[in-house]
Parts: C-alpha cells; structure tokens; sequence
C-alpha cells in the first residue's frame, strides 16, 4: 500500500450543492481507463451516464476501440472536444499522469471514482485551479441529485435513516 493510502485524509471535497453544481454546469465527460467489459465499474458508469444523463459521453483507453457503440480515444489529448469532466478509472499510481494529461487539455474538473484517494493529486489538481472530487461515484452522484437512485442499482423507493413502519 503506498504512503499517501496510509495517512489520514485530510483533504475536504466540494459539499453535495458543489458537487450538485458541477454535475448541472458540465456538457462533457469523459472516461478514463473507460473499459469493453460490462463487468467493469466503468463500464456500468458508462452504461446509466449514456441512457441517463445529457452529457456528451467520450470513452479513454489505449487498447479498446469501441465502447457502447461509441469510438474510444487513446488519450484526452485526442478527443474532439475539451471534456468538462474527466471521471478516472485508473490505479492510484496512474493519476499523477492523469492529472498532467486533464491539465494539458485544460479540462476544469478531475473526478476520481469511488475508492480513489490522492491527496497529493487533489492539492496539486486544485493548485492548477481544477475543480476535485474523490472517491464518489459520479453515477451515484446525478442518480442521488436526479431522482435515479433506483436506476443506479438503489431500488429503496426513499431515502431515510429512519425504520419505515409498516401498518
């Protein structure tokens, strides 16, 4: 385990009107490290941000060559537009250079998907005036802000730290 999983966080995130914020304002996402696989987190982001969201979708990786029916790109430094968001699905040793590549393209806000964690990344994202979010699931994130939970594997019907009582 590297040494930056191993410290505390203290790195604070943007709060749910922030993040609710950038999720309303982005037109783009694209998809780093955006896998073939449908039994990929990335592809199932993929999957619910494609039939669910208005966003314009592109889809990151230098092997794949065609993900939901869409082109992929062998770099965000290829895709036709600068994305607003660049969603990463990569090992945490990977993000340093993914943080280069989202800074080069002049892209506005990294997210980093549930279970990923980099605080020197986070500081030295925002240092370059990047927005970051961490360890969210940007899937999870619109369903909870859009009234999709059910479509992001939640079927609750409501959402409450309280025991529903039946009659």
């Amino acid at each position: 385990m590297s040494a930056d999983l191993q410290t505390a966080r203290t790195w604070d995130g943007p709060s749910a009107p922030e993040r609710l914020s950038l999720l309303r304002s982005a037109k783009s996402v694209a998809i780093v490290g955006a896998s073939d696989k449908p039994s990929r987190a990335s592809y199932f982001v993929a999957t619910y941000l494609q039939s669910s969201a208005p966003y314009r979708l592109y889809f990151v990786n230098p092997v794949a060559k065609q993900i939901l029916g869409q082109p992929v790109y062998a770099s965000l430094a290829d895709l036709p537009e600068v994305p607003d968001i660049v969603d990463v699905f990569r090992k945490h040793d990977d993000l340093p250079g993914v943080l280069e590549e989202t800074t080069a393209v002049g892209a506005k806000t990294l997210w980093l998907q549930l279970g990923s964690w980099h605080e020197g990344v986070a500081h030295d994202a925002e240092d370059a005036g990047l927005n970051v979010v961490m360890d969210r699931c940007i899937k999870i994130e619109h369903a909870r802000f859009h009234g999709g939970l059910n479509l992001a594997g939640f079927n609750t019907g409501v959402i409450s730290s309280k025991r529903q009582v039946t009659a």
